[in-house]
């Protein structure tokens, strides 16, 4: 009864391949990352090595959050009825979709060098630790932006054999950039998370919520710019930038009101704020 039609469905949904944006947010930096290292197109076995382990690894963490929250959602409207905490999917089947898809994620990183594989230790461990953050700190989502942008470190050094500066400073400035989508995400939650006792930076800055997550929005286009200089970029990479800060004013517009459905329609248009960053890049290397 393991594999039958609806336990495989359920396997889907616990893994959110039926809501790819997550997905999308942690391919968009993966992918600033590998084109930078490379200077142009990176290797297509590393690419497909990276775009396999994203999916991977993005399912992974979807399964291990659900499993730590399985008696915190049950709570929440918009996740009561997922998979585990409805009953639909054990507990125990859920740790055993997890090391699934961790054990292939290492199958795939075997693939590269030795730097890449003790590398990908760290994002293993900080996919694990991250759903138990927000019982802990009102800062979860700076762990989280740890483990989505931990790909960019590792992008480099599978393509360089090293890490070099404008690397770690992709990856800082990647982390503010989720930290801001991820606040408003948290912000459609974060009333019933005040009830039952959970912590986010939705509840930590308060009625200061927009003010926070425009500064961080600031900082990483301040960021982007200081990278774009870095690597001696051309126009492309630059207009990439400048388009995006369109998107993050839309997002300011619709969480004017902190608004629900708002908030999440702006934590959704960060795909778009990623991907016209990467055409910026990818023309850049182009031309």
């Amino acid at each position: 009864m393991f594999f039958t039609k609806e336990r495989l469905h359920q396997y889907y949904l616990l893994m959110r391949m039926d809501r790819p944006i997550g997905t999308w947010l942690l391919l968009w930096p993966t992918f600033w990352a590998l084109w930078i290292a490379a200077e142009g197109i990176p290797p297509l076995s590393i690419m497909l090595i990276f775009a396999l382990g994203v999916f991977v690894m993005r399912s992974a963490g979807c399964v291990i959050n659900d499993y730590a929250d399985r008696n915190i959602d049950k709570h929440i409207e918009r996740t009561r009825n997922r998979p585990i905490t409805s009953g639909k999917v054990t507990p125990r089947e859920a740790l055993g979709l997890f090391f699934v898809c961790i054990i292939i994620a290492f199958i795939l990183v075997l693939f590269l060098n030795l730097y890449t594989i003790l590398l990908s230790i760290i994002a293993l461990a900080l996919a694990a630790i991250y759903p138990f953050m927000k019982r802990y700190t009102h800062y979860p989502q700076i762990v989280l932006g740890m483990a989505f942008s931990w790909a960019i470190p590792m992008g480099f050094a599978a393509q360089l054999g090293s890490i070099p500066v404008v690397a770690w400073t992709l990856y800082g400035v990647t982390i503010l950039w989720i930290v801001s989508y991820d606040t408003m995400y948290a912000m459609a939650d974060r009333e019933e998370d005040l009830k039952i006792g959970v912590k986010s930076t939705a509840i930590i800055f308060a009625d200061n919520d927009k003010l926070m997550i425009a500064l961080l929005q600031i900082a990483f286009t301040v960021g982007m710019f200081y990278i774009a200089w870095q690597v001696q970029a051309g126009l492309f990479f630059y207009l990439g930038i400048l388009v995006s800060i369109l998107f993050s004013i839309y997002q300011q517009y619709l969480i004017r009101h902190s608004d629900k459905k708002h908030c999440f329609q702006a934590f959704l248009n960060n795909h778009w704020l990623g991907m016209v960053i990467f055409i910026g890049i990818f023309l850049n290397y182009l031309s």
